[in-house]
């Protein structure tokens, strides 16, 4: 391989003089060069012809031959160009929750579908996974990460805070949600273990309060269900509720404690840092939950 460039200029330039200011060395190494290739093609390659030197028939044989493998050579070396996003074809296997799926995954999909028409999207559930899946199985994770293996980078999403919502014609769904009524009204959580205590049964007992945990479900659409048809407020992520009052009769609340936010990230794998095509995703989707930090949120008290 080494004499691969070699042999392309002594073959162009049918001159070991020629050759050698091409590949800037001395004539003598050319020379030399010109001996070992001699000795591994098994022909002369350049032979005299009066003062100059002429390719044999087997160097004229050689020549689009070498030239198109150092070609090869080189572009494997080169940058990858740029992604053509239009024509793109891939697949990507996010893994994430429901309320994430329906907050940043709709918008994805939506740019996707617009941009990138041969893209595909298969989108996971969060379970007991292990962030080391992002090394062969997983493309991106999305969510609340765990401490990250060396080989994973991350990057932050956005915050959310949870928030209180109910049918809208339950009993006191136009009245103030005071810290009281919150407490005496039951509650739907979402948690995958089922649950029951958080924090805010923790910031509840700083107030002499405790709270009734009706259900704990799996997910936040199954929590807004339940919501719709009992008179318990369900506890969702701020941007998931106000996306799902605009299609469900809900009523949304602030909740009226001192709660920690979420911070929710994307975790990929080295492999696919510096592909162009995880990139364009990657920015998709920083791109989508910058939008997604400053939700509209009618009825919100």
């Amino acid at each position: 391989m080494n004499l691969l460039p070699a042999l392309d200029a002594l073959l162009r330039e049918s001159s070991v003089t020629g050759a050698a200011a091409e590949m800037n060395v001395s004539a003598s190494a050319m020379s030399r060069t010109l001996g070992r290739l001699r000795r591994v093609v098994g022909d002369p390659l350049l032979v005299p012809s009066g003062r100059s030197l002429v390719l044999t028939p087997r160097a004229r044989a050689l020549q689009p031959q070498v030239e198109a493998a150092l070609n090869q050579a080189l572009a494997a070396l080169r940058p990858p160009r740029p992604v053509d996003i239009a024509t793109m074809r891939r697949e990507f296997t996010i893994r994430t929750n429901d309320g994430l799926a329906v907050v940043l995954g709709s918008a994805l999909t939506s740019h996707a579908a617009r941009e990138a028409p041969g893209v595909r999207l298969r989108l996971l559930p969060e379970g007991d996974e292990d962030p080391a899946d992002l090394r062969d199985r997983v493309d991106l994770d999305i969510g609340a990460m765990p401490e990250l293996p060396h080989d994973v980078r991350s990057e932050f999403l956005l915050h959310h805070h949870y928030v209180a919502a109910a049918r809208a014609d339950a009993p006191y769904a136009h009245q103030p949600l005071t810290v009281d009524r919150f407490a005496a009204i039951p509650h739907i959580t979402v948690t995958r273990r089922g649950r029951a205590h958080s924090v805010v049964d923790d910031r509840l007992r700083e107030l002499g309060l405790r709270r009734d945990v009706l259900a704990t479900v799996p997910t936040h659409s199954a929590a807004c269900f339940l919501a719709l048809e009992t008179d318990a407020l369900a506890l969702l992520p701020d941007a998931f509720a106000a996306r799902a009052a605009r299609r469900l009769p809900l009523v949304i609340w602030n909740i009226p404690l001192s709660l920690p936010q979420s911070t929710i990230a994307m975790a990929w794998h080295l492999r696919v840092d510096a592909d162009p095509a995880h990139q364009w995703l990657r920015t998709v989707l920083a791109e989508v939950s910058a939008q997604a930090t400053a939700p509209v949120r009618p009825g919100i008290q």
